[in-house]
């Protein structure tokens, strides 16, 4: 296959984005312009020439505009295979005219769900003559050239200026694979709607027995978790999605893989605080290594940073207010990789530009911690599916089991430490006293591990910084999962711990709660648990 020539062309686009402009290249070509509706409105408000699809077809655009492209003048003159005497005779035999270029963006479905319409509203948003017409063009792009993004109107005009007035098979190749991934995208938000939108059913499903997806690459990265990894971003085709890929990057070099996973890890605890006094949150590999609420955010950054200074070098650090200029510059002292805050005060950004490779991201609003949705892993053979892990407890929740209850303070330091642990790696232990964690373990095999581990990285801290004693004496200590045996309770006991919250429903509870009976602890149960792997 070779190149070929543009004579005529039929254009029916939403967006009209540079409509005026390509119509009017087209048409100095000599390009016959054949339109429908709005579109056609908007080019002769242009002071181009176009023909109606209804003179092509014989048949007026009917039923509210429903039906006007789905005709055999149409579908024929775009499937046509040209090299074939049998379809050229039947074209010939049924005054059915070649069309060489299709022009098509679709009713604006996914836009139309993201403003809450209604029922009705969605449903005449689904575009039926569009799709239909981008499939005919790109089955066929052996003769006929598909775009369905205004994007790509620059490189058409670029082909049709190389090919003298034609466009090359490699291009309509591109373009035909990019208008399926268009068409199956728009396919997959309809079949979305309808499985999970309560507007759409009344029952609305939480695992279709298909399930449809729809993401588009945003970017493609330097490398993966591993330099022999290769990499991409994709983002929901959802208008109104909050998160790391939307902030708005203001410095620095650009993502890796590593920061966005990072990043939103970070992100998605600093959320937890939305609303709340100034927070901090300090995460390396995924994991926080420092939390804390102050006075000022400045404070906050000085707690978090103590639980763990030596892990916070080379980590990302998110904010739940206003970053600002002490704050930037304190945090400026050390080696940090990303920084994302809601909103970044000139001062601040003034201070970070003087680290050019730090990278400075603002999310604006931050992410609902409670927001539905679903969380997914790739398995060899398969995908799982789950809900999104949006679980949370309150004072009212929580079940004293030990004879001593824990005083306010320890139930505030409580419900900090289990706020923090379900961002942890499994096993987590998260020791926190006065709003600020004071050790965190992460990730073991066991629990009284990560027991033991939070415990001496907060002797470490103590060393480091010259206490009297480590944080964890007279601290809170908040486990994500029930403790199986007494030994993980006992080893933060020995590390000065006075309360515990963990969600109970041990076949040994009565062990554990016999030990921190002896122990002198208090300890509460949430019925929750929060495993993170």
């Amino acid at each position: 296959m070779s190149d070929k020539a543009i004579t005529r062309a039929l254009l029916s686009v939403s967006d009209k984005t540079g409509l005026a402009d390509l119509g009017a290249a087209l048409a100095a070509r000599g390009v016959e312009l054949v339109s429908t509706g709005g579109t056609a409105k908007a080019l002769r408000e242009a002071g181009l020439e176009v023909r109606d699809v209804s003179d092509l077809t014989g048949f007026p655009e009917m039923m509210d505009g429903r039906v006007k492209t789905l005709h055999p003048k149409v579908h024929g003159g775009l499937l046509a295979l040209r090299d074939n005497p049998e379809h050229v005779a039947a074209m010939e035999a049924h005054d059915i005219g070649a069309i060489d270029l299709v022009v098509v963006n679709l009713y604006p479905f996914e836009a139309t769900v993201a403003k809450g319409a209604d029922r009705a509203e969605v449903i005449e948003n689904i575009d039926i003559g569009g799709p239909s017409m981008v499939r005919s063009a790109a089955k066929n792009h052996g003769f006929v050239t598909i775009l369905t993004d205004p994007a790509d109107y620059p490189a058409l005009l670029q082909e049709l200026e190389a090919h003298d007035g034609a466009t090359s098979q490699a291009f309509r190749t591109r373009m035909a694979g990019k208008a399926y991934a268009r068409t199956a995208a728009y396919d997959a938000a309809i079949a979305s709607w309808f499985a999970f939108s309560p507007t759409a059913s009344d029952e609305p499903t939480q695992f279709p027995e298909t399930l449809p997806m729809a993401f588009k690459r945003a970017d493609t990265l330097r490398y993966g978790e591993n330099p022999h990894q290769s990499a991409a971003i994709y983002v929901p085709q959802v208008i109104g999605a909050r998160g790391v890929p939307q902030a708005a990057q203001l410095q620095g070099k650009e993502l890796s893989y590593n920061n966005l996973n990072d990043a939103d890890a970070a992100l998605e605890l600093a959320a937890e605080f939305a609303g709340q006094e100034p927070a901090v949150v300090i995460v390396k590999h995924a994991n926080p290594c420092g939390v804390a609420q102050g006075g000022s955010l400045l404070e906050a950054w000085e707690a978090a940073l103590a639980c763990d200074s030596v892990s916070a070098f080379g980590g990302i650090v998110a904010v739940n207010c206003e970053l600002d200029g002490a704050t930037a510059e304190a945090i400026a002292g050390i080696f940090t990789e990303v920084v994302i805050a809601p909103s970044i005060s000139a001062e601040a950004r003034e201070i970070f530009g003087r680290k050019k490779n730090l990278r400075l991201l603002e999310s604006g609003a931050l992410p609902d911690p409670r927001r539905a949705g679903l969380a997914m892993k790739t398995i060899a053979g398969g995908l799982l599916l789950q809900s999104r892990d949006a679980g949370a407890v309150t004072r009212d929740d929580l079940k004293v089991v030990t004879k001593r209850a824990p005083t306010d303070q320890e139930l505030k330091d409580c419900l900090f430490a289990w706020t923090v642990a379900r961002h942890v790696k499994s096993n987590a232990i998260v020791y926190a006293k006065d709003g600020a964690t004071a050790g965190i373990g992460a990730g073991q095999m066991n629990r009284r591990d990560s027991a033991r581990i939070a415990a001496i990285k907060a002797k470490e801290a103590a060393e480091t910084h010259g206490w009297d004693a480590p944080r964890t004496h007279g601290s809170a200590v908040a486990s994500d999962a029930f403790f199986p045996f007494a030994d993980g309770l006992i080893s933060a006991a020995e590390a000065g711990a006075t309360a515990v919250i963990q969600p109970g429903g041990s076949i040994r509870d009565d062990e554990v709660i016999a030990a921190a009976d002896a122990a002198g602890l208090a300890m509460v149960f949430t019925g929750m648990r929060h495993f993170r792997h």
